[in-house]
């Protein structure tokens, strides 16, 4: 496994995130919280550096990154689904589920999304209540707020 971060003020305006990675891809992106281990350099933590970078500065809409992450069949569902709601759009909970063919699993959406280990790369902050407002995020909802702000600033007037 490697391991390296994502170091503030410079490249994350959202703190520090400590990045891990196997050689099938990434595997989470955490806000960090005061634990760090060892850095162990790999090239898609390089990229995925990079891509971060690009998308704090406005540049970037889309990853390009292989993921790897770990969890149950449905949460790779519901991790896959995220990815399909646009830069700079939200969709509630009730929505992701319609989407997915089980309109009566909202919750299951929500604590699938809940679990995302891929924060910000997997766009999980993009989904809110059903009345629009936001919800849980690992991060706290000021980062939830401040990723979604950044992105209805950089859609503007661009293609999705």
């Amino acid at each position: 496994m490697y391991l390296d971060y994502f170091e503030p003020p410079k490249d994350s305006p959202l703190g520090r995130l400590t990045l891990c990675a196997s050689d099938d891809g990434l595997l989470s992106v955490e806000f960090s919280r005061g634990l760090f281990g060892t850095r162990r350099e790999h090239p898609l933590l390089e990229r995925c550096k990079a891509q971060l970078a690009e998308y704090f500065a406005g540049l970037r809409m889309v990853f390009d990154l292989p993921l790897a992450p770990v969890g149950t069949p449905f949460q790779q569902t519901v991790w896959g689904a995220l990815g399909d709601v646009p830069y700079g759009e939200t969709r509630s909970y009730g929505e992701l589920a319609e989407t997915l063919g089980k309109p009566t699993a909202s919750r299951a959406v929500g604590m699938a999304n809940g679990k995302n280990p891929l924060p910000i790369i997997v766009p999980c902050h993009r989904v809110v209540g059903a009345n629009g407002r936001l919800t849980g995020y690992s991060g706290g909802l000021s980062r939830k707020e401040w990723l979604l702000a950044h992105e209805a600033l950089h859609a503007k007037g661009r293609a999705h």
